[in-house]
């Protein structure tokens, strides 16, 4: 296994967690404004960054790569940092925090099916998912805190996608060559499902962020191969994402 490989993984995340203590939180007293959709849409995506990681962790531990599952509880501690600061700027807004929402829940009952493998793979549809909404989020609204908050995930969620890869590029490793490529065609299908329900879901949101339902779908699709490769090829660090 790359042990080598997550040992920098693990320096990186807690390199960046050093940076965030520096930069410091959102100019909270900066009030927030958006359309209702986009609150709507907001509540939503904090639902699905809040939770505990305890399943992924627990897999992470039981594949045996300490620098692996110590890259892991960095990677948890990142996304429990997305929910606060969305929890935040709702707060921003006046708007309340949201107990749970169906498509997360499909989602966590779908990652925790399986070992790590396939957690990871339903975990990546999610990641990929969320480049393109929160590059939305940032880019398609006038209200300053909002693009802070979605700059701030955005760049996270660049670089959890490569170190996913990477994990999956050693997993699939481990199955036949024959099975590997039919894998990441299957997963492609599973994420053009996945862009057409949270288009669908979120289509109004989308509408007032600059971007219509079949362009976010286009957008998330076009994106995937390059994380197909990634995981397919020796060099998942060869991939990179739109700022």
């Amino acid at each position: 296994m790359h042990t080598d490989g997550f040992a920098k993984w693990t320096r990186r995340f807690e390199d960046e967690r050093e940076r965030r203590r520096a930069q410091g939180d959102p100019d909270w007293g900066r009030s927030a404004t958006l359309h209702p959709a986009v609150w709507a849409s907001i509540q939503r995506f904090q639902v699905g960054e809040d939770g505990d990681g305890a399943n992924l962790v627990g897999k992470a531990d039981e594949a045996g790569d300490g620098d692996y599952a110590q890259a892991v509880r960095l990677f948890v501690a990142e996304e429990q940092n997305h929910a606060r600061l969305l929890a935040r700027l709702l707060a921003a807004g006046g708007v309340p925090t949201l107990t749970g929402h169906w498509s997360d829940t499909v989602f966590v009952r779908l990652r925790r099916l399986m070992g790590l493998r396939m957690e990871l793979l339903v975990l990546m549809i999610a990641e990929v998912v969320a480049l393109r909404y929160y590059r939305a989020l940032r880019d398609g609204t006038d209200d300053s805190l909002t693009s802070d908050v979605a700059g701030r995930i955005l760049s996270d969620e660049q670089r959890h996608v490569p170190f996913h890869c990477e994990r999956l590029h050693a997993s699939l490793a481990e199955l036949p060559r024959a099975i590997r490529r039919p894998v990441m065609v299957l997963w492609r299908l599973l994420l053009l499902a996945a862009s057409l329900v949270v288009a669908a879901d979120h289509g109004p949101a989308l509408r007032r962020l600059g971007i219509g339902r079949l362009r976010f779908v286009a957008d998330v699709v076009a994106s995937s191969g390059a994380v197909v490769s990634a995981v397919l090829v020796p060099r998942p660090d060869a991939w990179t994402s739109e700022g």
